[in-house]
């Protein structure tokens, strides 16, 4: 027996037997009828994040043991970027909520940060709330300081910020779309007139210097050259990498698209 979230008792076979039927598209009544577990027990397992239950796990924030790696490596990655860029989880009376604060200027970043929480949280959908200059894109679920375990009293530039070694494996699989997401949260890319010539530049601003250099270490992986403006500002100016940025960025008024991002065999 093994104990799933709520506190109730059931088989690990019912919980496979559950999502077998549901991927068949059979309704939450059906299912109930079927095998016998309550419809609201399948109504919760139905909106479940992509999580593997081996047992109830007092060292887990919210009681589950995940399986990160079947976590989907391009949203996460991004979301993890828009997490540490502008991001953060507060706590409720009874669940986590993930905000990110969001320019309002630029809608399409605001629908992909959506579409990022909606991939990562599948069987939920992300909000959004209009603050002033910006719009709030958040969730509520208990599992939020599981999947982003840099969460902690605070503010992020006060306390140490590293990747779990789960969370370094999706960025590697998905190391654009981590960048991506740093630079719609926390940077620009400018068009600025170098002595008539008219030149792009990206920066990247962050009080966080550990936040900082996980995005220097992702530019370092693509090969992209980077230098320090200031002490929490650091820029891409040369002709090729802004050029390198540009086909996987761009303005940020641009739609970017989601990469299709191979994972490595087992």
């Amino acid at each position: 027996m093994t104990t799933i979230d709520g506190g109730s008792v059931r088989n690990l076979d019912e919980f496979d037997h559950v999502q077998s039927l549901i991927a068949t598209g059979m309704n939450d009544c059906a299912i109930s009828r079927e095998t016998g577990v309550p419809r609201s027990t399948v109504r919760d397992w139905r909106v479940r994040p992509p999580t593997t239950l081996v047992k109830h796990d007092r060292s887990s924030p919210c009681g589950v043991v995940h399986e990160f790696t079947l976590l989907p490596a391009a949203p996460y990655a991004y979301l993890l970027g828009l997490y540490l860029g502008d991001g953060c989880i507060s706590r409720t009376r009874k669940v986590w909520r993930l905000r990110i604060a969001l320019d309002e200027k630029y809608p399409t970043i605001i629908t992909r940060c959506r579409e990022a929480i909606d991939a990562v949280m599948p069987g939920q959908h992300a909000a959004t709330v209009q603050k002033k200059g910006c719009v709030e894109v958040y969730l509520y679920s208990k599992h939020w300081p599981c999947f982003f375990p840099q969460h902690g009293p605070g503010r992020k530039h006060d306390r140490r910020i590293a990747l779990d070694e789960w969370q370094r494996d999706l960025v590697d699989q998905a190391t654009e779309e981590f960048i991506v997401g740093l630079i719609h949260s926390g940077g620009c890319r400018v068009v600025a007139n170098d002595r008539g010539v008219m030149s792009v530049r990206y920066h990247f601003t962050n009080l966080s210097e550990d936040i900082v250099n996980l995005f220097t270490g992702a530019l370092d992986q693509l090969g992209i050259h980077w230098r320090r403006s200031s002490r929490k500002q650091l820029s891409i100016y040369r002709k090729a990498d802004t050029a390198r940025l540009d086909e996987f960025i761009g303005p940020k008024s641009r739609l970017v698209p989601w990469p299709c991002v191979q994972r490595p065999a087992s």
